[in-house]
């Protein structure tokens, strides 16, 4: 990236994340929508994900659009 930082990003073409649910997706357990019905997990993967950004000096995103899906990006000092 030209501010120096190197930036993963993973995304997908999901159902996407509701807007009032974005500010809880790194919370640990947290399993919004529909996923607390229909799909399998513990809620621990984005809040796993922070914690080890957070080590390491680094920047979590999540954004998402209904629909369309959710991209996933982390910003690492160089």
């Amino acid at each position: 990236d030209d501010d120096g930082s190197a930036v993963v990003a993973i995304e997908d073409t999901g159902a996407g994340i509701a807007p009032a649910e974005l500010e809880h997706v790194f919370d640990r357990f947290y399993r919004g929508g529909d996923a607390r019905a229909s799909t399998e997990g513990a809620g621990l993967g984005l809040s796993i994900a922070r914690w080890i950004a957070d080590a390491h000096g680094a920047a979590i995103d999540v954004r998402s659009t209904l629909g369309r899906g959710t991209q996933v990006s982390i910003r690492f000092p160089r």
